[in-house]
């Protein structure tokens, strides 16, 4: 059966209201609530470990989506209600965010070490810690299989086997290894430590408090009763439209893009200049998704498409972060030469990464624009 694009701007689609924005609103204010409730129970049991990951993602989720409503319909919000909560939202799901974004990068660097070198010795074993419990079990890091192919090329052909000095990198990878552990595994204990800190904090209590009295009062504007939704959500589409058109998607539709290791391993430590307009799309197609899902009342059709660029825009961003953490190693004073070349190495696979993830989008959204009524 062929997927339906859902048009925001439908003149003949049944009129959404303020009425549906509130329902929206207070589910994810209950949402947030009982995820709440589970970190609760379980963040302080030894063996709560998985559900407390569980529950502080719960929080993260609901969280960026009230944000993002309040964000985007923000006309039929109580202003000064709404002003005053979307920075305390956004605090919280960063917050919470930190620990499992340094695990990840690590997982993924360790991964492409291994991947790169062919070395037979597999990578540090890395260890997660729940957000509530500090002495949860730890489980080791998945890793690539010894010789087999790299993995798919976001959504390009698959590459070859890089043809590298093997020597040299296999010589450099453990060192690589063992320094980028350190780095990001110190950054994950002091964000985990973060993330407690802040789930006791008055301000955490003081947002949780404000949305204990969303989930059974929303402050709708007077007017809000009676005003359509679909001209905001429309909105929120049409800045995602201009900021995507504003991006190279010429060099993107490249294989390879030479500029963009141009900045990697320079004395600049500030991001990658190429990244910048890319994650504030991913950002914006978010706040698309959400209007979406409140027109539908909390759920959207699955269009494939919607769904393949914001998976590509999400291997954009981690590549690119991964390629950043690899740069900054680079940079660490007195480190041997074979294990600055091998971390140079893993800097340009993974921009090589971003590319293919910028590659995938590209396709993505060209179906997505054709196939759109």
């Amino acid at each position: 059966m062929a997927q339906q694009h859902l048009d925001p701007t439908d003149p003949t689609a049944t009129e959404v209201t303020g009425d549906a924005l509130a329902g929206y609103l207070r589910a994810q204010a209950t949402e947030f609530l009982r995820a709440l409730r589970l970190h609760r129970e379980n963040g302080g049991a030894a063996n709560g470990a998985v559900e407390s990951v569980d529950a502080a993602r719960a929080l993260r989720r609901s969280a960026r989506r009230i944000s993002g409503s309040l964000h985007t319909f923000r006309p039929l919000l109580d202003t000064d209600w709404s002003e005053e909560m979307r920075p305390e939202l956004a605090w919280l799901s960063g917050t919470l965010g930190l620990e499992h974004a340094y695990e990840s990068r690590l997982e993924r660097l360790l991964q492409a070490l291994h991947r790169l070198s062919g070395s037979t010795t597999l990578p540090a074993q890395v260890t997660t810690v729940g957000v509530g419990d500090p002495t949860a079990p730890t489980r080791a890091a998945p890793v690539a299989r010894v010789g087999a192919a790299a993995p798919s090329n976001a959504g390009g052909p698959a590459r070859p086997t890089p043809t590298v000095e093997r020597g040299n990198l296999t010589v450099g990878a453990a060192k690589a290894g063992a320094l980028l552990e350190r780095q990001l595994t110190l950054a994950r204990t002091r964000a985990h430590s973060t993330a407690l800190q802040a789930l006791g904090s008055s301000r955490f209590h003081a947002v949780a408090d404000k949305v204990a009295v969303l989930a059974s009062e929303v402050p709708l504007t007077p007017a809000a009763a009676t005003t359509g939704l679909r001209p905001l959500a429309a909105a929120a589409e049409e800045r995602l439209t201009d900021a995507i058109a504003a991006l190279p998607l010429l060099t993107a539709g490249h294989p390879y893009n030479a500029e963009a290791l141009v900045h990697g391993l320079s004395p600049d430590p500030s991001p990658h200049p190429q990244d910048g307009p890319w994650h504030q799309v991913r950002l914006l197609l978010r706040l698309h998704r959400y209007a979406l899902e409140v027109l539908c009342g909390g759920s959207t059709p699955v269009d494939v498409r919607l769904l393949a660029a914001g998976q590509a825009l999400n291997r954009h961003r981690d590549a690119s972060e991964a390629a950043a953490a690899a740069a900054q190693a680079a940079r660490t004073p007195r480190i041997a030469p074979a294990t600055a070349y091998a971390l140079g190495v893993l800097h340009a696979d993974q921009r090589h990464e971003v590319e293919a993830a910028r590659f995938a989008f590209q396709q993505a959204w060209q179906k997505q624009t054709v196939n759109a009524p």
